[in-house]
C-alpha cells in the first residue's frame, strides 16, 4: 500500500555553499496491515522520512506512491484530504489541547469533514478506541489531569479515530519512562493487528524497535536492513 522509489532529500546549507543531503536513492515497499520500524541515531534523517511519507513534505526527487497515486501529482487540497482520511500521526509530544477533554481531543480530526464523519458514529467509535487504550474512565478528564503515558494514548487514539490505512509514529516513547515506553509499544502492536492499520514508527530506541516489528536503519542517509544485537 506504500512504495518509496529511489527517493531523496536535500535542504539547503545555512553556513556551506550547495546544499546537504538527507535522504539518499530511498527505496521501499510497505505491503498493507503490516509493521515496520526505522531506527538510527539522531539526526540521521528519520522524522524527515516520515514527514515524507505522510505527505507532510515533499522529496527533492522520486516517488511516494500510497494507495497507488503518487504524492507528488497531487496538490495542496488532495493532500490535505490524504493526511486526514488515510494517514495518522503520532508524534513524541501529543499535541492535545489543553481546554478540551480527552474525548474532545480525539474527536478534532472529525470536524474537517462533518459529513464524511457524522457525529454520533465518531463519538461511539472515539469511546470505543479510548476504551481500547484503557482510558475508559477519563473521557471528561483534560490533559492536564493526565500522566505523559495517558496523554500519549490519548494521541494515538485520536490518530485512529478517522480509521486511517496507515499510522505513522514519531519516537512515540521518547518522552515517556520506561514502563510507560513499553505499555505504548504494546499498544501499538495490538492495535496494528486489531485495526489492520500499516505501522511504520521511526526511533532511535533499539528496545522499542525489537517489539513492534520488521526493523530497517537509517544511517548516512541510507535505508538497509536493520541488524539488532
Amino acid at each position: 500500500m506504500l512504495e518509496l522509489v529511489h527517493v531523496t532529500k536535500s535542504f539547503e546549507s545555512p553556513v556551506e555553499t550547495g546544499s546537504v543531503c538527507v535522504l539518499k536513492d530511498i527505496t521501499l515497499k510497505v505491503e498493507n496491515g503490516k509493521s515496520l520500524v526505522i531506527v538510527g541515531p539522531s539526526g540521521s534523517g528519520k522524522s524527515t522520512l516520515l514527514n515524507i511519507i505522510g505527505a507532510l513534505d515533499k522529496p527533492s526527487g522520486g516517488q511516494v506512491i500510497l494507495d497507488g497515486k503518487n504524492l507528488a501529482e497531487l496538490n495542496e487540497d488532495e493532500l490535505a484530504k490524504i493526511r486526514n482520511e488515510k494517514i495518522g500521526f503520532v508524534f513524541q509530544l501529543h499535541h492535545l489541547l489543553p481546554q478540551c477533554t480527552v474525548l474532545e481531543n480525539v474527536l478534532i480530526p472529525t470536524l474537517a469533514d462533518k459529513k464524511m464523519f457524522p457525529k454520533k458514529e465518531t463519538q461511539q467509535r472515539a469511546i470505543e478506541l479510548l476504551e481500547h487504550v484503557g482510558l475508559k474512565d477519563f473521557l471528561q478528564y483534560r490533559p492536564g489531569e493526565l500522566s505523559g503515558g495517558q496523554r500519549q494514548r490519548v494521541a494515538v487514539a485520536r490518530a485512529l479515530i478517522n480509521k486511517p490505512r496507515l499510522l505513522l509514529a514519531d519516537e512515540p516513547t521518547g518522552s515517556l519512562d520506561k514502563d510507560s515506553s513499553l505499555n505504548v509499544a504494546d499498544m501499538l502492536v495490538e492495535l496494528n493487528r486489531s485495526e489492520q492499520v500499516t505501522l511504520i514508527v521511526v526511533t532511535h530506541s533499539l528496545e522499542l524497535a525489537k517489539r513492534v516489528g520488521e526493523i530497517m536503519e537509517l544511517n548516512g542517509g541510507v535505508l538497509t536492513n536493520g541488524k539488532m544485537q
